[in-house]
């Protein structure tokens, strides 16, 4: 057999997240009986990690075991674009060492999550609406508070199955253009929920309800209940997964 990744990109607003639901529509379950009908054999795919329920994907990894593929693999991704829906579209599919595995092998993953400040009808599925002045030189500075820490319980889904509440985060940036705002998130794993949740706090700061100083308290406390709402899922994408020896 033959481990093949994948690369894709895909729009979550019609999906239940990645993950495989009975009964449900994700992005996996579209995958995987796309991939097995083409191929004739039963493909279980193996995503990078897990997104929300209506979280998009700029890009994103998976890989499969299979034979031989029956055509080129330029003439695999044309022929299963056919197949799939407009909202998933694959990049690449390539043969790669049987250790390679797309979430335990990636170095870091990069989130990106966009704010429209203006009514945009044709951003309704991919930016939150967000009218209201912010403060983003201070929501900078809390942001880069948070690449001084490593525990973030504070903004973790609560009751998963995780054995710790560590990342560690190597950028975390507002940047605006126009009228749209955009939070960039690198680390080398992320929490569920975790980076909605640092967003909805982060707009605390810029509506001038928390200090800089308060954000960094919320770290602090390690407690949930001391951060903010979460932001909207449409507004986030994954748009970067990085694996030792892609190019820097």
């Amino acid at each position: 057999m033959q481990r093949y990744r994948v690369e894709l990109r895909f729009k979550g607003s019609r999906y239940f997240g990645w993950q495989v639901q009975p009964g449900r529509p994700t992005v996996q379950g579209v995958l995987e009986e796309c991939f097995s009908l083409f191929l004739r054999m039963p493909v279980v795919i193996t995503g990078a990690g897990r997104t929300d329920t209506g979280v998009h994907a700029s890009f994103y990894t998976a890989h499969f075991d299979a034979g031989d593929l029956p055509f080129s693999s330029d003439d695999v991704v044309y022929k299963l674009n056919r197949f799939l829906p407009d909202d998933i579209s694959l990049l690449s599919i390539l043969p790669v060492p049987e250790d390679f595995h797309a979430r335990f092998s990636a170095l870091s993953r990069t989130y990106r999550y966009c704010i429209n400040t203006v009514k945009d009808p044709f951003s309704v599925d991919t930016a939150w609406y967000f009218p209201r002045p912010l403060d983003v030189e201070k929501m900078n500075e809390a942001a880069g508070l948070l690449l001084k820490y490593d525990d973030f319980t504070s903004f973790s889904k609560l009751h998963t199955d995780v054995k710790t509440n560590r990342c560690l985060i190597e950028k975390a940036v507002w940047e605006r253009e126009g009228p749209l705002l955009f939070f960039t998130i690198t680390a080398d794993r992320f929490l569920r929920n975790m980076v909605r949740a640092i967003v909805g706090t982060l707009l605390e700061v810029g509506k001038g309800r928390l200090t800089v100083a308060g954000f960094e308290s919320v770290i602090i406390k390690k407690d949930r209940g001391a951060a903010g709402s979460s932001a909207p899922a449409h507004g986030l994408f994954l748009t970067g997964i990085r694996y030792p020896g892609d190019p820097a």
